[in-house]
């Protein structure tokens, strides 16, 4: 077995060695120290394993800002001192945990001592240490500056759901398309689970259309559903008819009753027919309720029955998408969110459909924060399967470029969370306060994230951890770049511009 690579030494600073991390000189600038790293050093309880947490050069010939300023103006200081020799990194830890003699992971209760040397922390270790499950976990790529496969329990990633957060271009689209493929992958006997998708902007229904994966691939467009009125009770119009008055809520809801009893189906021409016809409203009501009722014609989602039918849609191994990318309408798109996640979670409780997971693109459009209800109307449903999804397999995944706008009620519940480049101050500090297990030092590494880099914190790992997202195998989205379809455009205009003169 060979040698584990040693980094550096640990020293003396001012409030260091200590229980809660130390400093080390590294020896040589070659030797692959980044910040974010897991290193190891022994002590007298094991072998304690800490993260860098910084890394800063200094040099006692610049300590003095007068002398350095006096020396400055000619070139004798660099002649007379040997600065170059004097010239240190120093990297600072986190100390997280010691392995004790005994096998067992340990809280740190003693320091290590200086002059002890650090050094890579070994794999197998350090695979156990952030309980990866290497054998049946979702293969997500690799955790940064190590060659360890970033593999998370499926459980533990997703039973207390989930969020995907970064700004847009940082590449959650992308780490979303191979967190997918790796449950629409996985064997039966590593348990699988099935997926719905509301995709806002039709960014995954590529996955219909790959060779290796569009046989487990069902797409729905959302201009096509509609919701069966007879299904459609008096709080819901409310809903969406925020000016209607409690008197006016419970006259409809007789009227509904009403022609429940009388037809079979029906649509919501007769719902506005029944209320002008009836004679126990009162006439401005009756005129300000067939008004609204009819504005709601306008969504073009109400009709005689459902679409689709919900009880055979969700298979394990296989994924549901929900393409909003024609629906421009917001209330409409959260309408059908609703209806949806309701069914849904519905049939999930009544042991009808099996385990799933729910993903839901830009959630902060479908739940956001701090809006009226008529606003949100997706809200109640998404926040209920945050609280309670977890008993019944009815697990959630948040995407999102905006976890201010984002509710703090169901941001909160997702025990786990990838988070790619955010520079948003106030979304990272909306981050912070909805999750335990981030520090201010960790969010500031965020800030710095390449494309395609992640931090995953919470349930699924036990101390958070930068990855690199893997090559995704399926099929990717390429939109056109802004110059050539600014240049394509031109073309068409001009063309069309040449045939007018023709004419």
């Amino acid at each position: 077995m060979a040698e584990p690579t040693i980094y550096g030494t640990v020293i003396t600073t001012e409030d260091s060695p200590s229980v809660s991390g130390f400093a080390f000189v590294i020896h040589s600038e070659n030797s692959g120290v980044k910040r974010g790293q897991f290193v190891s050093v022994k002590t007298v309880e094991g072998t304690a394993i800490a993260t860098i947490s910084n890394i800063f050069k200094t040099n006692k010939y610049f300590e003095s800002a007068g002398s350095v300023r006096e020396y400055s103006k000619t070139t004798e200081m660099y002649t007379a001192f040997p600065i170059k020799e004097w010239e240190y990194t120093v990297a600072e830890t986190k100390l997280l945990g010691v392995y004790a003699k005994d096998g067992s992971l340990q809280r740190a209760s003693f320091p290590p001592s200086p002059g002890i040397e650090v050094t890579e922390v070994d794999l197998q270790l350090l695979n156990r240490f952030l309980g990866l499950d290497q054998e049946r976990g979702i293969d997500l790529g690799e955790i940064q500056q190590h060659n360890l496969k970033a593999k998370f329990n499926l459980t533990k990633m997703i039973q207390k759901h989930m969020a995907i957060l970064a700004i847009s271009g940082a590449g959650k689209s992308y780490a979303t398309a191979v967190f997918m493929e790796e449950l629409l992958s996985r064997d039966p006997k590593q348990g699988r689970i099935a997926l719905f998708v509301v995709d806002n902007h039709g960014e995954y229904v590529n996955f219909a259309d790959d060779i290796d994966f569009k046989e487990r691939v069902k797409i729905i467009d959302g201009e096509d559903v509609r919701l069966a009125v007879k299904n459609t009770g008096e709080r819901m119009f409310a809903a969406l008819l925020p000016e209607m008055s409690p008197v006016q809520i419970r006259e409809l809801g007789k009227v509904l009753h009403h022609l429940k009893n009388e037809k079979h189906t029906f649509e919501l021409n007769d719902v506005i027919d029944a209320v002008k016809d009836s004679e126990d409203i009162k006439k401005a009501s009756r005129d300000a309720l067939v008004g609204w009722l009819s504005e709601l014609e306008d969504l073009k989602i109400f009709a005689q029955d459902d679409y689709p039918g919900y009880e055979n849609l969700l298979e394990q191994g296989r994924m549901v998408i929900l393409n909003l990318r024609n629906v421009l309408d917001l209330r409409r798109k959260q309408l059908i969110v609703r209806q949806f996640s309701t069914k849904f979670f519905n049939l999930r409780r009544d042991g009808k459909v099996p385990p799933y997971l729910e993903i839901i693109e830009e959630a902060h459009n479908f739940c956001p924060e701090g809006t009226r209800s008529s606003e949100a109307l997706s809200r109640h449903i998404i926040e209920l399967l945050a609280r309670e999804g977890r008993k019944f397999y009815a697990n959630l995944c948040l995407i999102s470029q905006r976890p201010v706008q984002l509710s703090t009620t169901a941001l909160s519940q997702c025990n786990t969370q990838i988070i790619l480049k955010i520079t948003n101050p106030y979304d990272l500090d909306h981050i912070k306060k909805s999750s335990e297990a981030i520090s201010q030092s960790t969010l500031d590494i965020v800030n710095s994230l390449k494309v395609g880099e992640g931090l995953v914190i919470g349930e699924a790992v036990n101390y958070p951890v930068f990855i690199k997202v893997r090559k995704r195998k399926s099929k990717e989205s390429h939109g056109t770049k802004l110059e050539d379809y600014a240049i394509m455009y031109e073309k068409k205009e001009n063309k069309l511009a040449s045939g007018k003169e023709f004419l």
